[in-house]
């Protein structure tokens, strides 16, 4: 068993947050949260600890806890039976389980005296998902949350975490106090609160400070390479443009026959996206020609599984690759071979992963998440990175995909312009 050796800004962390046993670790990307996180969960002295994390962090996280502390481990993912041995252990104990698996294990309900981590705590934000009413219903005395995105610039979702965190306001005080709101109906008579912006951002950064949150950027620790984006544009295809006249597409994509409605909006807006992405030729010999002009090992984001279907097709066999998504997280010849190109799914990778020993990303196609977005782009930029960054951000022409990357450079979600006149 190593101990471990913290650098120090993570120490100064821990000894700034000693005495407090609900803490936040708003540390940005790349500086060590895992170590920063799971040295105050172990030092609050807890017997019963619960790591909760994405699908493709389990692992990594068991791998952690198992080479730096002399606790028991169990990975609940494996078995629900797990969770009573868990309980019934009696010596100190670390379980780890995933956000979305987390609310099939009742008993955890059951646990006293319960320390909990949460990594990537943003994923939270929503209130009414089973994932969060479950985890605030957790009798946790003690609270560990890690983020470098801890609400993508959208003060309005960070509620749940601010209860975690023992504050104590209504979150109707915490609206009006904190966001510049309105109310707005849009077509169903049912009104909604649309975000105008925020007040008060101090208080609340100061609010946040004295119930134990730690904030840290990359820049106050390190100085990271340069980051160059470079939009690789090409034009839309003759289906985009049909389809965006009349909302309708019947034809073959990627092999299969396809019919798209877009009848209204969110389904309009995603079928458009398919159609600038595997949906055009264009696209995939434009990525066949990068991909055969540079032999650097290559991380390629992408959305669809059609689109992982479709650049496997258009390169061909040339390189050894990796994937991470829904199905599938296998790093081996990412971490072999200085020429491989590893394909990440957005939802399954963009969090968590270390990918600095490749210098380029590929965007095959851009999320609507800026939060996806920005934790994507700190998957190579991290600390121990010694190469310039670069990023090749593949755009149609006059498409919505340009008006999705200008929403994403102002750190927004394209989501947000769905109740706009012609967000498409």
């Amino acid at each position: 068993m190593e101990k471990i050796q913290l650098l120090p800004h993570q120490e100064r962390a821990i000894n700034h947050t000693a005495h407090m046993k609900r803490v936040a670790y708003y540390h940005d990307m790349g500086l060590g949260k895992t170590f920063t996180g799971s040295e105050k969960l172990i030092s609050l002295g807890y017997n019963k600890n619960l790591i909760i994390c994405q699908k493709s962090k389990i692992i990594d996280w068991k791998n952690h806890i198992k080479k730096y502390y002399d606790v028991a481990v169990f990975d609940l993912t494996e078995n629900k039976k797990l969770v009573s041995e868990f309980i019934n252990c009696a010596n100190r104990a670390v379980a780890i389980i995933n956000y979305d698996l987390v609310f099939r294990r009742e008993n955890l309900l059951n646990i006293e005296n319960l320390a909990l981590l949460l990594d990537e705590s943003s994923l939270i934000q929503n209130e009414k998902a089973k994932r969060t009413k479950f985890i605030l219903a957790l009798k946790s005395v003690a609270v560990v949350l890690l983020s470098g995105t801890p609400v993508g610039g959208k003060y309005e979702n960070l509620y749940s975490q601010l209860k975690l965190l023992n504050v104590k306001m209504t979150k109707s005080a915490y609206w009006n106090k904190f966001i510049r709101w309105h109310l707005e109906s849009y077509g169903t008579g049912i009104p909604f609160r649309r975000v105008d912006g925020y007040k008060n951002v101090d208080e609340l950064v100061e609010l946040l400070q004295s119930h134990g949150a730690d904030f840290l950027k990359t820049s106050d620790v390190i100085e990271l390479p340069e980051q160059n984006f470079i939009t690789v544009e090409h034009s839309t295809s003759k289906d985009y443009r049909q389809f965006m006249k009349t909302g309708i597409f019947t034809g073959k994509l990627a092999d299969s026959e396809i019919e798209f409605i877009g009848d209204n909006p969110l389904k309009k807006l995603l079928y458009a996206r398919q159609l600038c992405s595997y949906g055009n030729s264009e696209r995939l010999e434009r990525l066949k020609d990068l991909i055969e002009s540079c032999d650097k090992r290559l991380v390629i984001f992408y959305n669809f599984t059609a689109e992982l279907t479709a650049m496997k097709k258009a390169i061909g066999n040339i390189r050894p690759f990796s994937e991470v998504n829904g199905t599938n997280k296998n790093l081996s010849h990412y971490e072999k071979w200085d020429n491989s190109i590893t394909f990440v799914q957005y939802q399954s990778g963009a969090m968590g992963l270390n990918l600095q020993k490749a210098d380029t990303i590929i965007y095959f196609s851009l999320p609507l998440s800026s939060e996806l977005f920005e934790q994507s782009k700190k998957r190579i930029h991290r600390i121990n990175q010694k190469n310039k960054c670069a990023y090749y951000i593949f755009m149609c022409e006059n498409s919505v995909e340009q008006k999705i990357y200008n929403t994403l450079q102002e750190r927004k979600d394209y989501t947000d312009k769905l109740f706009e006149k012609d967000f498409l």
